[in-house]
């Protein structure tokens, strides 16, 4: 296909794929005839994978995202589903990437059709196709549009709520947001690199709460406190597990939040995300459960794997967050909390308890920073922020190391 050109659709289901030579975040809105959303509920993408009529599919990294359109399940209020596309990596461009989309039976898998958008240079997302009516029958247009202020310039222009830190005006509604932004993984500029190349002290300790280890046995941190992974005298440095856990308050409705820890540079730039849409980073050295949608039943809800001693010499600080992307309020959440487990044999280390919630959607529960010796220690944070998605949290991550 060329620009602008469309083709009949011979099949109701129909998925489109984005294939690129980098990973990218893969979207689609479900547009009324003023070329709106209805409601951000229209915004399909890893953090919301399903609408009336649409979904979304992760590739994992290894295959591409896919966007699958139900027609006949499709609102009739709806006429037109356009499917966008950014590069995972923050600030890149489509500039010598240029991104192929797929036309399938989304049934038999046969291909209907291609297209590649040309000639891109400084766009940091595009709309790519679009699916939509005319005279009752479907069909299938390239667009090839871009935007240089990312995934969150195409949702904000199609009627989507992005929330974004004032800092990082060009983040994306994260895988998005992400992609969360969206500031998913989207592009979110890292601060000034400081000098020396090391992590940032810890926030000084609340009075009274000085720096510990665990020969004690396990520790229970206030905000603000740290505790060095040593015990007998020796770094730990071994696999561990982080696990949070909440509950909804005064037994509400369920609430979805997710869990993610983000991996930082010596210069407080990010490297990675691990998160419900992303498993394992690091070449494993980093793992997530899963997602868990309600937070109902006992113990973890969310777990973490941290092998310690596989982790990349560039990593120096890990920021564990956890984000209400639904928009709930973590003052409608109870028992919030994150622990330090020894997977080996399944000893809590570490537990800090988060008693006092505030009315926003995201929050920093604790950071590891690995030390000059090569200890790693343990702060429990406890920082509210407004964030919906891990890409919402990697600025203020980067602040709080």
């Amino acid at each position: 296909m060329t620009p602008g050109s469309n083709i009949p659709l011979s099949a109701a289901r129909v998925t489109v794929d984005v294939a690129a030579p980098v990973r990218l975040d893969v979207s689609g809105l479900l547009l009324t005839a003023d070329g709106k959303v209805r409601s951000d509920d229209d915004f399909i993408f890893y953090n919301q994978p399903a609408g009336p009529g649409v979904t979304y599919t992760s590739g994992g990294g290894a295959a591409p995202d896919a966007i699958t359109v139900d027609t006949a399940a499709v609102p009739p209020d709806i006429e037109k589903i356009v499917v966008t596309a950014s590069p995972d990596a923050a600030g890149q461009t489509f500039q010598g990437i240029e991104p192929t989309a797929t036309i399938r039976d989304a049934d038999g898998g046969s291909a209907l059709a291609t297209f590649t958008p040309p000639q891109l240079g400084t766009e940091t997302a595009l709309v790519v196709v679009e699916i939509y009516r005319r005279g009752g029958a479907w069909k299938a247009r390239a667009v090839g549009q871009g935007y240089a202020n990312g995934l969150a310039g195409i949702a904000t222009d199609f009627g989507v709520t992005v929330e974004e830190p004032a800092a990082a005006p060009t983040a994306t509604p994260q895988r998005p947001a992400a992609p969360p932004a969206p500031a998913a993984q989207a592009p979110v500029t890292p601060p000034a690199p400081v000098t020396p190349p090391a992590p940032a002290a810890p926030p000084a300790p609340a009075p009274g709460a000085g720096k510990i280890n665990l020969d004690k046995g396990r520790v229970s941190l206030q905000k603000n406190q740290t505790v060095s992974l040593v015990k007998g005298g020796r770094p730990l440095l071994s696999l561990v597990q982080m696990g949070l856990g909440w509950e909804p308050a005064f037994r509400g409705k369920d609430i979805d939040l997710d869990a993610s820890v983000i991996a930082y540079g010596p210069q407080r730039n990010p490297i990675d995300s691990c998160y419900f849409g992303k498993l394992t980073i690091l070449n494993g050295a980093i793992k997530h459960s899963g997602d868990n949608l309600t937070g109902e039943g006992g113990g973890d809800d969310e777990v973490i794997t941290v092998d310690l001693g596989r982790l990349p010499q560039e990593v120096t600080g890990l920021v564990f967050t956890v984000n209400s992307f639904s928009g709930q309020k973590f003052t409608e959440v109870a028992k919030a909390y994150c622990r330090l487990v020894d997977a080996a044999t399944g000893e809590e280390l570490v537990r800090f308890d988060l008693t006092h919630a505030e009315p926003q959607t995201g929050v920093m529960m604790a950071k590891l920073v690995r030390q000059f010796s090569g200890e790693w220690d343990m702060t429990a944070l406890g920082e509210f922020v407004k964030a919906r998605t891990v890409r919402n949290m990697v600025d203020p991550g980067a602040r709080a190391l």
